[in-house]
Protein backbone atom coordinates (compact mmCIF):
# COMPACT_ATOMS: atom_id res chain seq x y z
CA UNK A 1 0.00 0.00 0.00
CA UNK A 2 1.18 2.92 -1.03
CA UNK A 3 0.14 6.77 -0.32
CA UNK A 4 2.09 9.92 -0.90
CA UNK A 5 1.36 13.42 -0.04
CA UNK A 6 2.67 16.28 -1.82
CA UNK A 7 3.37 19.77 -0.24
CA UNK A 8 4.54 22.98 -1.30
CA UNK A 9 3.89 26.63 -1.85
CA UNK A 10 1.07 27.51 -4.98
CA UNK A 11 3.26 26.71 -8.06
CA UNK A 12 6.10 24.37 -6.83
CA UNK A 13 4.57 21.47 -9.15
CA UNK A 14 2.62 19.28 -6.60
CA UNK A 15 -0.21 18.55 -9.61
CA UNK A 16 2.90 18.56 -12.55
CA UNK A 17 4.61 16.16 -10.66
CA UNK A 18 2.10 14.09 -9.13
CA UNK A 19 0.25 13.31 -12.44
CA UNK A 20 3.76 12.45 -13.84
CA UNK A 21 4.93 10.10 -10.51
CA UNK A 22 1.33 8.67 -10.24
CA UNK A 23 1.88 7.34 -13.95
CA UNK A 24 5.16 6.08 -13.40
CA UNK A 25 4.42 4.04 -10.30
CA UNK A 26 1.02 2.91 -11.69
CA UNK A 27 -0.84 4.79 -8.73
CA UNK A 28 -3.91 6.90 -8.84
CA UNK A 29 -3.51 10.50 -8.41
CA UNK A 30 -5.90 13.05 -6.76
CA UNK A 31 -5.38 16.73 -6.65
CA UNK A 32 -7.39 17.77 -3.27
CA UNK A 33 -8.90 21.04 -4.66
CA UNK A 34 -10.27 19.66 -7.86
CA UNK A 35 -11.80 16.48 -5.35
CA UNK A 36 -13.25 19.62 -3.36
CA UNK A 37 -14.34 21.39 -6.23
CA UNK A 38 -15.94 17.68 -7.41
CA UNK A 39 -17.55 16.84 -4.38
CA UNK A 40 -18.70 20.79 -3.29
CA UNK A 41 -19.58 21.23 -7.20
CA UNK A 42 -18.45 25.10 -6.50
CA UNK A 43 -15.19 26.36 -6.96
CA UNK A 44 -12.71 26.74 -4.36
CA UNK A 45 -12.54 30.74 -4.71
CA UNK A 46 -16.74 30.43 -4.61
CA UNK A 47 -16.01 28.01 -1.07
CA UNK A 48 -13.70 30.74 0.04
CA UNK A 49 -16.07 33.44 -0.55
CA UNK A 50 -19.46 31.28 0.99
CA UNK A 51 -17.30 30.28 3.95
CA UNK A 52 -14.45 32.22 4.57
CA UNK A 53 -11.25 30.69 5.15
CA UNK A 54 -12.23 28.93 8.58
CA UNK A 55 -14.88 27.03 6.55
CA UNK A 56 -12.75 26.23 3.82
CA UNK A 57 -9.95 25.29 5.88
CA UNK A 58 -12.29 23.08 7.69
CA UNK A 59 -13.89 21.22 4.61
CA UNK A 60 -10.24 21.40 3.28
CA UNK A 61 -9.17 18.94 6.42
CA UNK A 62 -12.31 16.89 5.99
CA UNK A 63 -11.43 16.29 2.61
CA UNK A 64 -8.23 15.20 3.34
CA UNK A 65 -9.11 12.80 5.47
CA UNK A 66 -11.22 10.80 3.19
CA UNK A 67 -8.70 11.05 0.76
CA UNK A 68 -5.81 10.32 3.10
CA UNK A 69 -7.62 6.70 3.54
CA UNK A 70 -7.00 5.68 -0.43
CA UNK A 71 -4.81 3.11 -1.13
CA UNK A 72 -2.03 3.02 -3.98
CA UNK A 73 -2.56 6.93 -4.62
CA UNK A 74 -0.16 10.15 -5.15
CA UNK A 75 -2.32 13.00 -3.56
CA UNK A 76 -1.31 16.73 -4.75
CA UNK A 77 -2.86 18.96 -2.10
CA UNK A 78 -3.10 22.72 -1.96
CA UNK A 79 -0.44 25.11 -0.92
CA UNK A 80 -2.05 25.66 3.35
CA UNK A 81 -3.14 22.05 3.85
CA UNK A 82 0.21 21.04 6.12
CA UNK A 83 -0.05 24.73 8.11
CA UNK A 84 -3.49 24.15 9.65
CA UNK A 85 -5.07 21.88 11.91
CA UNK A 86 -3.35 19.01 12.68
CA UNK A 87 -2.79 18.26 8.99
CA UNK A 88 0.44 17.58 8.78
CA UNK A 89 1.31 15.01 11.72
CA UNK A 90 -1.79 13.09 9.93
CA UNK A 91 0.09 13.20 6.48
CA UNK A 92 3.27 11.84 7.73
CA UNK A 93 0.85 9.23 9.78
CA UNK A 94 -0.71 8.00 6.83
CA UNK A 95 1.54 8.14 4.49
CA UNK A 96 4.74 9.55 2.95
CA UNK A 97 5.06 13.34 2.44
CA UNK A 98 7.20 15.02 0.49
CA UNK A 99 8.09 19.01 0.33
CA UNK A 100 8.66 20.16 -3.23
CA UNK A 101 11.34 22.83 -2.09
CA UNK A 102 11.15 26.03 -4.63
CA UNK A 103 13.09 29.62 -4.07
CA UNK A 104 11.31 32.53 -4.21
CA UNK A 105 12.35 33.45 -7.66
CA UNK A 106 11.42 30.01 -9.11
CA UNK A 107 7.66 30.78 -8.11
CA UNK A 108 7.36 34.48 -8.70
CA UNK A 109 8.45 33.44 -12.50
CA UNK A 110 5.92 30.50 -12.32
CA UNK A 111 3.05 32.33 -10.60
CA UNK A 112 4.02 35.31 -12.40
CA UNK A 113 2.29 33.75 -15.62
CA UNK A 114 -0.44 31.63 -13.95
CA UNK A 115 -1.38 34.91 -11.67
CA UNK A 116 -4.80 34.95 -13.77
CA UNK A 117 -6.21 32.04 -12.40
CA UNK A 118 -5.23 32.37 -9.17
CA UNK A 119 -7.78 34.92 -7.35
CA UNK A 120 -5.46 35.80 -4.68
CA UNK A 121 -2.96 36.89 -6.94
CA UNK A 122 -4.50 38.10 -9.67
CA UNK A 123 -4.25 42.14 -9.04
CA UNK A 124 -1.09 42.27 -7.44
CA UNK A 125 1.88 44.17 -9.43
CA UNK A 126 5.47 41.95 -9.33
CA UNK A 127 6.61 43.69 -6.74
CA UNK A 128 3.61 42.91 -4.60
CA UNK A 129 3.55 39.38 -5.89
CA UNK A 130 7.50 38.43 -5.08
CA UNK A 131 6.89 40.00 -1.55
CA UNK A 132 3.54 37.87 -0.91
CA UNK A 133 5.50 35.09 -1.91
CA UNK A 134 8.40 35.61 0.00
CA UNK A 135 6.40 36.33 3.15
CA UNK A 136 3.90 33.46 2.56
CA UNK A 137 6.84 31.25 1.89
CA UNK A 138 8.48 32.29 5.52
CA UNK A 139 5.65 31.14 7.41
CA UNK A 140 4.45 28.15 5.94
CA UNK A 141 8.59 26.74 5.35
CA UNK A 142 8.54 25.45 9.03
CA UNK A 143 5.22 23.09 8.48
CA UNK A 144 6.46 22.36 5.29
CA UNK A 145 9.51 20.98 6.60
CA UNK A 146 7.97 18.54 8.43
CA UNK A 147 7.46 16.45 5.36
CA UNK A 148 9.65 12.96 5.37
CA UNK A 149 11.31 13.71 2.12
CA UNK A 150 12.23 17.49 0.79
CA UNK A 151 12.82 17.35 -2.63
CA UNK A 152 14.04 19.97 -4.76
CA UNK A 153 11.60 21.01 -7.43
CA UNK A 154 13.21 24.27 -8.71
CA UNK A 155 14.13 22.52 -12.37
CA UNK A 156 10.56 22.01 -13.32
CA UNK A 157 10.20 24.03 -17.14
CA UNK A 158 10.36 21.66 -19.64
CA UNK A 159 9.28 18.22 -20.24
CA UNK A 160 13.04 17.21 -19.63
CA UNK A 161 13.16 18.45 -16.52
CA UNK A 162 10.15 16.98 -15.18
CA UNK A 163 10.84 13.97 -16.47
CA UNK A 164 13.93 13.65 -14.60
CA UNK A 165 12.90 15.13 -11.89
CA UNK A 166 9.87 12.21 -11.88
CA UNK A 167 12.59 9.80 -11.97
CA UNK A 168 14.41 11.09 -9.18
CA UNK A 169 11.62 11.40 -6.64
CA UNK A 170 10.21 7.53 -8.12
CA UNK A 171 13.86 6.23 -7.32
CA UNK A 172 13.83 7.92 -3.27
CA UNK A 173 10.31 6.86 -3.10
CA UNK A 174 10.69 3.23 -3.61
CA UNK A 175 13.16 3.79 -0.37
CA UNK A 176 9.90 4.43 1.88
CA UNK A 177 7.97 1.30 0.35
Amino acid sequence: MKRYFLIGYMGAGKTTLGKFISQKMELSFIDLDLYIESRYRKTINEIFQEKGEDGFREIERKALHEVGEFEDVVIATGGGVPCFFDNKEYMNQQGVTIYLKTGVPVLFKRLKIAKASRPILKDKTDEELYSFIEENLNKRESAYEAAKLIFDANELDDYKQIEAATNKLCSLLKDYD
